[in-house]
């Protein structure tokens, strides 16, 4: 390979030696592409590749940014104008985008050469990645089990070391859920952090937002502060922080008031390996000089609940646009039956069940904003089981009523900061007894980013989970 020592660089890493030309944009691009070749039939992370969209970007010149060379995958769900964007979906397998999403374009900003997409679950409605279009991606940590989702691609690409950043977005979980599964970093901005635009201003009634998956800390943070802020058409914007996110990696953390719980939020019995490496790590943490209690906030209302009306109402206009524009209506032929079934029981709610699930959002927000009134950080599991196997969900089920209690048993303590939008992140700090990666979750105050960033350089430091490498890796 043209860059072997490629794999022990983070992005911020790759950048600067692009910029001291002591490797080009076009070799990083080359190393990218036969990494990917290497690993992909095994993982199936990229599935839509566009090698010569990159190369052209890298012919003409890459822009002078902060990561100037470095390769780039952008989530399947996301356009990118004159390249295919599937979601995931047969329907739209040969679709290709008349322009480029806000968030993209401000990614291309940054320098990055965008090689490809990463793979999605149908409109990125699911924990883990297995499209009927795609087929499933695995983990590289263990073929036989998934990489999380709805991000799965970008965690599962990442962790293998294709590339060591990658887009990712969260509607319920979809960034922290991935990079648990895959052992990688993933934050999940503050509401309105980062931009959605142009086609709309706000994704699944608010609790959507896009970042990124990464190795390293400062990639998360670099990368924040070259895409975060308002655009035209933003409904409303997140507070300014007070100084760039970059900066916050490396500063001291101070004596932060942490709560935590190895519980399900339901109070559901955990997997006890994920138990005792929450305590663990809050005794870690109670070691560093942070004040540590455990409890937990009292919910007001069921997240699941309020994320199948607003999921499913959004779900159901994606399905009926796509049927006015094709005249037709959707079959099982086109779309998952999981997606149809979504859209169909949408269809049955009134617009007051929707409202409804929104004060029902809002009490909950309520409820998490009264809780961080005591305490700065707040730890719990990201996931309360070890990565899913393969085929666990099956969205072309004709029964479906498998689907609810797995998400139950397995993602119940992500969705609550969609809805308060909080930021939260999922740092790897865990592996149970069969090697697979157990992500532990850390959420702030609305807006407060920098105390994520900072504790998050802390245990980077402590506990440093970059040279932990899956068997499948490139």
């Amino acid at each position: 390979m043209a860059f072997k020592e490629y794999g022990s660089y983070d992005a911020v890493g790759l950048a600067e030696l692009v910029r001291k030309k002591q490797v080009s944009a076009k070799e990083l691009l080359d190393e990218a592409v036969a990494r990917t070749a290497k690993v992909d039939p095994q993982i199936n992370a990229v599935v839509v590749k566009h090698y010569d969209y990159a190369e052209r970007q890298v012919e003409r010149g890459l822009p002078d940014g902060p990561f100037t060379g470095v390769p780039f995958l952008l989530k399947d769900l996301d356009l990118l104008e004159g390249t295919r964007t599937t979601s995931g979906a047969t329907i739209l397998k040969d679709f290709v985008a008349d322009h480029s999403g806000t968030l993209a374009q401000r990614f291309l900003d940054t320098g990055v050469a965008i090689f490809g997409k990463s793979s999605s679950p149908e409109f990125g409605l699911m924990p883990t990645t297995e499209s009927r279009l795609h087929g499933p991606t695995r983990n590289p940590w263990n073929l036989e089990h998934s990489s999380g989702g709805s991000s799965g691609g970008a965690a599962a690409a990442v962790a293998a070391r294709i590339l060591p950043v990658a887009h990712a977005s969260d509607g319920g979980g979809s960034i922290r859920i991935p990079a648990s599964a895959s052992g990688v970093f993933g934050l999940k901005p503050t509401r309105a952090r980062n931009p959605l635009g142009p086609d709309r201003g706000e994704g699944w009634g608010g609790f959507s937002c896009g970042h990124v998956v990464s190795i390293s800390v400062r990639d998360s943070a670099v990368m924040m502060d070259a895409i975060h802020g308002p655009e035209p058409s933003s409904p409303y914007v997140a507070p300014p922080p007070e100084r760039p996110f970059s900066q916050e990696v490396s500063r001291d953390p101070g004596r932060l008031r942490i709560a935590f719980t190895d519980k399900s939020p339901y109070g559901d019995a955990i997997d006890p390996e994920i138990a005792a490496a929450v305590r663990e790590i809050a005794g870690l943490l109670a070691g560093l000089g942070h004040h540590v209690e455990e409890r937990a906030p009292v919910l007001a209302a069921d997240p699941a609940a309020v994320m199948t009306t607003i999921v499913g109402g959004n779900t159901a206009l994606t399905v009926r646009l796509i049927e006015q524009r094709l005249g037709r209506e959707m079959t099982d032929n086109d779309l998952e039956i999981l997606t149809l079934a979504q859209s169909h029981n949408a269809r049955k709610t009134t617009s007051t069940d929707y409202v409804a699930a929104q004060l029902a959002a809002f009490q909950i927000s309520r409820a998490l904003a009264t809780f961080f009134e005591s305490c700065d950080v707040f730890l719990c599991p990201t996931l309360c089981a070890p990565p899913l196997r393969i085929g666990e969900l099956n969205t072309m089920s004709n029964d479906l009523s498998h689907i609810a209690p797995i998400l139950r048993r397995y993602m119940p303590g992500t969705s609550m900061f969609n809805m308060s939008g909080q930021p939260a992140m999922s740092v790897p700090l865990a592996w149970n007894k069969a090697g697979l990666p157990l992500g532990i979750m850390f959420s702030a105050r609305f807006a407060d980013e920098a105390t994520l960033f900072r504790l998050a350089g802390q245990l980077e430091q402590v506990r440093p989970w970059k040279n932990r490498i899956p068997p499948m890796c490139a």
